[in-house]
């Protein structure tokens, strides 16, 4: 595993597939949600359904799911499935990377920490506090805030905190995509969501590899 020691003075993280993984709960926030829509009772989410739009912004999954339905039924869907999920998760939360915590608190000693997703607001936060990590990350920035593309989302983070040689870890290739559009390196992380084949600086195979490559 090639080291980056010393190369970066700040990691920025995306959330879903990389410091966690709230497939499970979401799937049974958005079946709720479905369920309360009398024109998508016949639809059934599942995990693996849920794991195929990870990774994109929230507008683009209701888009992708469901292309079916018009711009009015869409809103709605999303809405009922915004509340339902954050509702759920408060309740179940998601399940933790191996060695999570262990390894933001080696790494928040060298680097500054930051987490940027594609999420509605309250998502972060709600990671946040139900995990106690508010410590380990100095800001976070998300499709909901702004309604940017996750590029710009990075690109405001190095902006406002004047980071000077930041890496972006991530799990899908638009992970990958956002943070070249950005001019940020990208560590691969290989136990996510996703494939990236080429132009990451490392891939890493478990969440506790980042303290042996940086």
């Amino acid at each position: 595993m090639d080291s980056l020691h010393d190369k970066y003075d700040s990691i920025i993280f995306d959330l879903d597939g990389t410091l966690w993984d709230s497939t499970d709960t979401i799937t049974s926030a958005w079946q709720a949600a479905l369920n309360q829509a009398p024109y998508m009772k016949d639809e059934v989410m599942t995990s693996e359904r849920v794991r195929s739009i990870t990774g994109m912004t929230y507008d683009k999954i209701f888009e992708t799911l469901f292309p079916f339905l018009n711009d009015a039924q869409r809103a709605e869907v999303k809405q009922l499935c915004s509340v339902s999920e954050l509702e759920i998760l408060h309740k179940q939360g998601g399940t933790l990377y191996p060695l999570l915590k262990e390894t933001l608190n080696y790494l928040g000693k060298k680097y500054k920490l930051y987490i940027v997703s594609n999420c509605q607001s309250g998502y972060i936060e709600l990671f946040l506090d139900l995990n106690q990590m508010h410590p380990h990350f100095l800001a976070h920035q998300c499709f909901g805030t702004k309604g940017n593309p996750k590029a710009d989302n990075i690109k405001d983070i190095v902006n406002d905190h004047n980071l000077k040689a930041p890496v972006y870890v991530g799990d899908t290739m638009g992970d990958y995509e956002a943070a070249a559009k950005a001019g940020v390196p990208f560590i691969f992380a290989s136990y996510g969501f996703g494939v990236v084949e080429s132009g990451q600086v490392a891939t890493i195979d478990n969440f506790a590899d980042l303290t042996i490559i940086l």
